[in-house]
């Protein structure tokens, strides 16, 4: 992937997690990357750089909900 904005979109994604929950980014992370939600966003950076944060955080939910994690 050669996009300069996909790092950025990854970490926007991620505080926007983090706040959301009200958790810090560190932990975020850790669960994002632990239930594939990072994994998610890498596969699918075409379609849901596209939408707002809001629902890609509302699709990291269930992404995530769907390998095991509890946030919801």
């Amino acid at each position: 992937m050669n996009n300069r904005y996909l790092i950025p979109y990854i970490n926007a994604c991620i505080r926007a997690f983090a706040k959301r929950f009200k958790i810090s980014a560190k932990v975020a992370f850790e669960y994002l990357y632990n239930f594939k939600g990072i994994d998610f966003l890498l596969e699918f950076y075409d379609i849901e750089h596209l939408q707002s944060i809001d629902d890609a955080v509302d699709d990291l939910v269930i992404y995530c909900s769907n390998n095991g994690g509890t946030l919801k």
